[in-house]
């Protein structure tokens, strides 16, 4: 299991690519031995053992959006560790349908699980989380719910922005001009981020806004 490591001030991340196409699953140290999991796009087992063998408590499970490949393992995580689930409200219809979240597309022979408790997200919501608070901001353009979730120097971003790219706009609910507009919002964002996508490596959201060629070329 491929496993990276990032020190942000207060906060721990351990990213952890799980599932059939290597979805990024951050593991956010909220304080003491308290976690909350951003996405959980497979492989549960794995998930699971490391809290087990690391005496870790999954409190909340944040989901960026709602495609099979960022919920696939939701269910199994959250009947072992009643953990909270938070999604964003026009992404609910895809914690049960296979059709609108893609499961039938990306792994069309899986017993997909449906996740039936959760909690909805809208923007600007805070959600707290042992030391520290979450801020949701709704970032739609890759499916109409998709958030990003910030706090301190920390921006989760899921299929939103990732280093040097851009989330898909050519699935049902994309958008291109909801994607340059949330682009946009975070360009404008004050100060840097260390940006944890939801898809290959991290990187911050200043060298994003000189590099990437899609924020480079917005106002």
């Amino acid at each position: 299991m491929n496993v990276q490591e990032s020190e942000i001030f207060m906060i721990t991340v351990k990213t952890f690519m799980l599932g059939s196409i290597a979805t990024n699953c951050h593991v956010v140290y909220i304080g003491g031995s308290d976690v909350i999991a951003v996405d959980v796009g497979g492989e549960p087992e794995k998930l699971l053992r490391f809290l087990n063998d690391n005496k870790l408590n999954l409190t909340k499970i944040f989901l960026t959006h709602g495609h099979y490949d960022h919920i696939d393992g939701v269910y199994d995580v959250q009947k072992v560790t009643n953990a909270k689930v938070y999604i964003h409200e026009f992404d609910v219809p895809m914690l049960s349908d296979t059709q609108s979240n893609l499961a039938f597309w990306i792994e069309p022979t899986a017993d997909f699980k449906p996740v039936t408790e959760y909690i909805t997200v809208k923007d600007g919501d805070v959600i707290d989380a042992g030391d520290i608070s979450f801020t949701v901001l709704h970032t739609p353009g890759h499916t109409p719910g998709s958030v990003c979730y910030m706090s301190e120097d920390v921006l989760l971003t899921g299929d939103t922005l990732f280093n040097m790219s851009r989330g898909r706009t050519d699935f049902p609910g994309g958008s291109d001009e909801q994607m340059l507009s949330s682009f946009r919002r975070l360009k404008k964002l004050e100060g840097d981020y260390r940006v944890f996508p939801g898809h290959n490596g991290s990187t911050t959201l200043e060298f994003e806004r000189k590099n990437n060629p899609v924020m480079r070329g917005i106002i």
